[in-house]
């Protein structure tokens, strides 16, 4: 599991770090608000431990501007905050879960476990984001109700996408999902897959992003030029 935690105190920093590490956890530090949602876009974690008293931005800042981004990742906010009001201001702003200082570590690593666990059972295709959704009772991908035009393997890819929207999915484990079976297929046959699911995405508020050297992930489009504007690659 690869953590992201978002803390500025030196001492407490060093202190979880070890801790996680020595309980097999990938842990990744930021301790600067201003840096924090950078960090969290290039690390793409399965979870993320947010103190909210950040130098140069505040917490809540972060996790707003994170899940603006599509960020999707599991959010338990960790901090000396701990009326009622904080909590459900936490919540609101789009956290997963709230734990006080001070905390037990042992119940630190349940509730980060918990989150990721979450994550993983539900990986399952998301109701709607941007208007697209899954069909229930065939392999269809629909834009606002209505049957996209995608290959087999191009919708294969889509829905594999749409499990976990606004978060990296590997190339390994999309090729599982698109070429399950195939053995002859070489690995990058993938890109040219998401080379063609990218332009069909084009009239859609969803943008296919590439991530060198992590996979690929599914967010929602900003504006300015498209992504995908690259020669076409070779046929596989």
């Amino acid at each position: 599991m690869k953590l992201l935690l978002i803390e500025d105190n030196p001492a407490m920093q060093l202190s979880l770090q070890r801790s996680f590490e020595r309980r097999g956890m990938q842990v990744l530090v930021c301790g600067d608000g201003s840096r924090a949602l950078a960090r969290w876009q290039a690390s793409l974690p399965d979870v993320v431990v947010l103190d909210l008293s950040l130098p140069g931005r505040d917490g809540l800042q972060v996790l707003a501007e994170a899940r603006a981004a599509g960020l999707a990742t599991p959010v338990l906010i960790l901090t000396a905050r701990s009326t009622v009001g904080d909590r459900v201001l936490g919540l609101n702003t789009g956290a997963d879960d709230y734990l006080a200082k001070p905390f037990d570590l042992d119940e630190l690593e349940a509730r980060v476990r918990a989150l990721a666990r979450r994550v993983r059972q539900g990986d399952a295709p998301a109701t709607d984001f941007c208007g697209l959704s899954c069909s229930a009772d065939s392999d269809a991908v629909c834009l606002h109700g209505q049957p996209l035009d995608l290959s087999a393997r191009e919708a294969a890819l889509l829905r594999a996408l749409l499990a976990r929207p606004g978060q990296a999915v590997a190339k390994e484990r999309l090729f599982d999902a698109v070429f399950a079976g195939d053995a002859d297929v070489q690995a990058d046959a993938i890109e040219v897959v998401a080379y063609r699911l990218r332009k069909k995405l084009q009239s859609t508020q969803a943008q296919l992003v590439t991530l060198r050297g992590l996979g690929y992930l599914l967010r929602r489009a900003s504006p300015g030029p498209a992504e995908g504007s690259q020669p076409s690659p070779p046929e596989p």
